[in-house]
């Protein structure tokens, strides 16, 4: 399930194809570009020896490791407003496990498994339900969800096909994600309260749809084929009701990986000459917005976003390095967060992956003497 390779990211199209195919058995697309070049062995650098996860307190500027299940590293994926983390270890028996935090990014618990090999935690709510994704006893993964502080992992089962994978959940316990059908076809869906009756969100015309988050109104949003074959970013109505195009930043495609109480979409997409830019919308998903680079950088991607409308994501800079971001209410304003944060001495913040609403970020640090990430030529 953790097999991932590296992408040339300057291609938008061949990321964009090579990226479908890889999603049914790996990371979420917002972790790809990233988490590739992390975990491959091609040239870059071994998470064993480099990646760590850290909470970023920004009213303190403190920054805390959120440590391991007994392995070598550990990635997040979300946390909830009392700073309860979710995500993913490599374990001391050398698998990859789904874990819950305490508050505040206290004591990692593992969350095992649905009765397979692997699990991993990709969305949490305020009461701590946890969702994801998991090995079952047939060898194929299938979405999750937890009851309140991670505890009982129950399968939610598919859209008919052999897999599905969970991304988002909110405070009403519905949960998001995408999963195969019986016709081999990869479709967004939506559940009831507690996980119960998934329900296919259908498409913008295409073949495929991908649901990464919902909101507290039961707003789903993803990517989803097109009639013409691109793939755009999606938003629906409350409770998953009406799938509606969000568009692009002038180019081809375009993704959206969060969603706000008020209905502020971001992600990314690519622009009329190529690039990878970060973007938010207004509320219920009006009028896409670029949040442009960190200063003389060429490419950008928001993860996540807050109730005030906090951006996190990552940046290239001008030297064409990763570095995590941050903005201010309604995307304004990109900063490095690095600038933010007293770090670990010899580490820098690559990739900011998701927001809560007591300014605590979580955030993927590498150090500084290993040569940072680089789109390859």
């Amino acid at each position: 399930m953790n097999s991932i390779i590296y992408i040339e990211v300057m291609d938008c199209q061949t990321l964009l194809e090579n990226a479908v195919t890889l999603l049914s058995h790996s990371f979420k697309v917002r972790h790809l570009i990233l988490a590739a070049a992390l975990t491959t062995g091609l040239g870059f650098v071994n998470p064993a020896n480099a990646e760590i996860v850290l909470l970023v307190d920004l009213n303190s500027r403190k920054a805390i490791s959120l440590g391991t299940l007994g392995g070598s590293w550990s990635n997040a994926s979300g946390i909830n407003d009392a700073g309860q983390v979710a995500g993913y270890s490599h374990t001391a028996e050398g698998g990859q496990h789904a874990f819950i935090t305490g508050p505040d990014g206290v004591e990692m618990r593992d969350l095992g498994t649905l009765e397979g090999g692997e699990s991993y935690a990709y969305g949490i709510n305020d009461a701590g339900q946890v969702v994801g994704g998991s090995g079952t006893v047939g060898g194929y993964a299938h979405a999750f969800i937890t009851g309140p502080n991670g505890m009982g992992m129950r399968d939610l089962g598919t859209l008919g096909g052999h897999w599905s994978y969970a991304f988002g959940i909110n405070d009403a316990r519905q949960v998001a994600g995408y999963s195969l059908t019986a016709d081999s076809n990869r479709h967004a869906f939506i559940t009831g309260p507690d996980g119960m009756g998934m329900r296919d969100l259908g498409s913008l015309g295409g073949s495929l749809s991908e649901a990464f988050g919902i909101n507290d109104a039961g707003q789903v949003v993803g990517m989803s084929g097109t009639v013409d074959g691109n793939l755009h970013a999606f938003i629906t109505g409350p409770d998953g009701v009406g799938m509606r195009d969000l568009g692009t930043l002038g180019g081809r495609w375009s993704y959206a990986y969060g969603i706000n109480d008020a209905g502020q979409v971001v992600g990314n997409s690519s622009t009329a000459d190529g690039s990878l830019h970060a973007f938010i919308t207004g509320p219920d998903g009006v009028g896409m917005r670029d949040l442009g680079t960190l200063l003389g950088g060429n490419g950008s991607q928001a993860n996540d976003i807050n109730d005030i409308g906090q951006v996190v994501g990552y940046s290239y800079t001008a030297e064409g390095y990763y570095h995590a971001f941050i903005t201010g209410p309604d995307g304004e304003g990109m900063t490095d967060l690095n600038s933010l944060v007293d770090l670990p001495q010899g580490m820098v913040l690559v990739q900011a992956m998701d927001i809560n609403n007591r300014g605590q970020v979580i955030a993927i640090a590498i150090p500084t003497t290993i040569p940072n990430l680089k789109p390859m030529p």
